[in-house]
């Protein structure tokens, strides 16, 4: 048995990802602690696992809800400004909290989330092996996939791949601060600085919970890579009430702007315009966002609730409209349901870009979304067969590619032989 330790941001979506590993793993006989702040204690134990915390003296009460409010109102540039600013200090935290919680949990192994920037430092740091988990999308970098929070089309021809590097060369300035903060830890640790962003993920195995087909061609990627499809599961999540009662049996249509850039009530307005005179029920889930009575009376008069238990409502919806955050991306290939996206901020955008570029819905960027916009794009994607048909072929590969049972059988083997698991 090995002694396991999680980490990850503390939002929902990463939540989500990292919890079904660590269940999956406490299944096959292993040990596993979440670390991170008090946040994450009620999700560790609706899960079954061990907590420990970290950052107490910056989140006394253990809530981030302050920060993610401001977050839930920004989009773009500035949006993007303020989670680096948010990360740079949480990677702090960590930096300085992570290794001694560790070591005093007498923790054998870790998984890190690859958002994390610090997360192979601080396995150096503590003398640990780990595996990272890609819970977004793929961050690693090359020339001719475009950096992960733009929404620039793929192309393999020499412009592109100009453009790409150009917008490298703009993620790394704004991620400096991050980048510094790392690198002068690791030399105070007598540790090597990165010389590369790709540095910082495991080289024993890489795990990302989309699918294959879901990805950009990809040439560089290391030999450890792994694609395994997604970790859906009930473990952690709390099931909100939902009144199934009222649903009126019309194609359903579910929208949805996840649960921290939520907060921008004028798109929710424009979806409920754009769906008005269609022969569909549109469900809003706000994301605890605001009241439900904040939004009465939208045009169309859609079902309106705080929260939605989302995985079975993807098992009735003909269409979701969403932000086009990883997970809910791929809940709804699990249940080959198209989308039309409306990437606001951060990971986002680059996630839109690979939903178009499948072929299992359309995006409209935040900035261009009226009622005008939105209802050409979701009329296209109800009515032309290409994307559901793309939305099902990718629901086929989900399916094969293994989930949860593949990831642990990777990140076992990477562990027990202490060699890379190679693709």
């Amino acid at each position: 048995m090995t002694h396991y330790g999680l980490m990850c941001p503390a939002s929902t979506g990463h939540w989500n990802t990292i919890l079904p590993l660590g269940k999956e793993l406490q299944q096959r006989g292993h040990r596993v602690t979440l670390i991170g702040i008090l946040d994450a204690q009620a999700k560790a134990q609706a899960a079954g696992l061990e907590f420990r915390v970290i950052g107490e003296s910056e989140f006394p009460l253990g809530s981030s809800a302050e920060f993610f409010a401001k977050l839930g109102q920004l989009n773009g540039q500035e949006a993007f400004k303020y989670t680096i600013q948010l990360f740079k200090d949480t990677t702090n935290i960590s930096l300085r909290d992570a290794p001694k919680v560790i070591k005093d949990a007498g923790i054998e192994a870790l998984l890190m989330d690859q958002i994390m920037s610090e997360g192979r430092t601080i396995a150096d740091v503590s003398g640990l092996p780990f595996i990272t988990i890609c819970s977004a999308v793929v961050l690693n970098r090359e020339p001719s996939v475009p950096p992960f929070m733009t929404n620039w089309d793929y192309s393999p021809a020499w412009w592109a791949k100009l453009r790409n590097k150009l917008g490298y060369k703009l993620l790394n300035r704004a991620t400096q601060p991050i980048t510094e903060l790392i690198n002068n830890y690791r030399r105070e640790k007598n540790l090597s600085a990165y010389s590369n962003a790709n540095d910082r993920y495991s080289q024993l195995a890489q795990i990302s919970q989309q699918p294959a087909e879901l990805e950009f061609p990809r040439h560089n990627l290391p030999q450890c890579f792994h694609f395994t499809g997604p970790y859906h599961s009930s473990t952690g999540r709390v099931v909100p009430d939902f009144p199934f009662d009222k649903l009126t049996g019309q194609p359903l249509i579910y929208a949805s702007l996840g649960t921290i850039q939520n907060r921008l009530l004028g798109v929710f307005q424009s979806i409920a315009e754009a769906c008005q005179n269609l022969d569909a029920q549109l469900v809003i889930s706000l994301g605890g966002s605001a009241s439900p009575e904040v939004l009465q009376g939208l045009p169309g008069n859609p079902l309106v609730v705080g929260y939605a238990p989302q995985l079975q409502l993807l098992e009735k919806a003909e269409l979701t409209i969403t932000h086009a955050g990883m997970n809910t991306t791929l809940e709804c290939l699990t249940n080959g349901v198209p989308m039309v996206a409306i990437p606001i901020a951060n990971d986002q955008p680059g996630v839109a870009s690979r939903i178009v570029w499948s072929g299992c819905g359309e995006a409209v960027p935040v900035k261009k979304v009226n009622a005008d916009n939105l209802r050409i794009a979701i009329k296209k994607v109800l009515t032309e067969d290409s994307y559901r048909k793309n939305a099902l072929r990718l629901q086929a590969a989900i399916q094969k590619a293994g989930g949860t049972k593949r990831a642990i059988d990777i990140v076992e083997q990477a562990i027990s032989t202490g060699k890379p698991v190679l693709n």
